[in-house]
């Protein structure tokens, strides 16, 4: 079988050079001077129950195109309206994502900053080179993506340290226990278990199940994908997530305002283990 994770490191390695010669390291630390201050990703998920993430997604490569009438600043500002604690922004090509679709979010959210409405914004992206940091506190980002799979220690210990010193927080995304250790040596306070493999694009609830208990419970706690309705919610409650990333389900509805709902009023209620 081949592992599509690497397939994707291997063209975005390719889409990152070009990415250097149209914007310098120069002009992005320019564009970070001029951005507002980050939003804390930590502190919107440390407020009490199970909080939703939910997720700018406009394709998928095993699925395909999700969403026809897409529209990143719409379905951003229907997540904020209707519970969501933080917005999922996904840049990669292979979803058809774009980094400006972050710019076209934060300037849409622009008068809600500094009130209670406002949501933290994350880039999901494959990071694996120091410039993709600066590129996403450029674009306005309040967060970003570490994938441990695709990274060695060290470059998590560094990705995570040039995040901080942005301003920026890290979700750090495991799979498996020896990722689950890597996280924790870094300090990363934020891990995401995700429930997808990323070589295979196979899905599982138990994943979460199998790892949330190798992380001690001072760190936040999210889990990604799979996640579909309020009892897969409930079903992960009592392992002491703190947040959950749902995309696909979202973003697939007919009614996206009404299935926000749904599941943020079915996680804000329940208490962490």
């Amino acid at each position: 079988m081949p592992n599509i994770l690497d397939e994707i490191v291997a063209a975005k390695t390719t889409e990152l050079a070009r990415q250097k010669l149209a914007a310098s390291l120069e002009a992005l630390t320019d564009k970070i001077a001029s951005q507002p201050c980050a939003l804390s990703l930590s502190d919107a998920l440390k407020v009490g129950g199970v909080r939703l993430i939910a997720e700018v997604k406009k394709a998928s490569p095993s699925r395909g195109l999700l969403r026809p009438d897409f529209d990143p600043v719409d379905l951003a500002g229907t997540y904020s309206a209707n519970g969501a604690s933080a917005i999922s922004i996904l840049t990669d090509p292979r979803f058809q994502g774009e980094l400006d679709h972050i710019v076209q979010v934060k300037a849409a959210a622009a008068h809600l900053r500094g009130q209670s409405g406002a949501a933290p914004v994350l880039r999901k992206d494959f990071i694996f080179d120091s410039y993709q940091v600066h590129e996403a506190r450029a674009a306005g980002a309040d967060a970003i993506l570490l994938i441990v799979a695709i990274l060695t220690p060290s470059q998590v210990i560094e990705y995570l340290q040039l995040a901080r010193a942005l301003g920026m927080d890290c979700l750090v995304e495991v799979h498996d226990p020896d990722e689950v250790q890597v996280a924790l040596d870094a300090g990363a306070e934020i891990i995401g278990i995700n429930n997808r493999d990323l070589r295979t694009f196979v899905t599982d609830l138990k994943v979460t199940r199998d790892l949330a208990p190798l992380v001690p419970k001072d760190k936040v706690l999210v889990s990604e994908s799979g996640i579909h309705s309020p009892d897969d919610l409930r079903a992960l409650s009592p392992f002491g997530v703190n947040a959950v990333l749902v995309g696909e389900s979202i973003v697939t509805s007919t009614d996206v305002a009404q299935k926000v709902r749904e599941l943020a009023s079915a996680v804000v209620p329940m208490a962490s283990a």
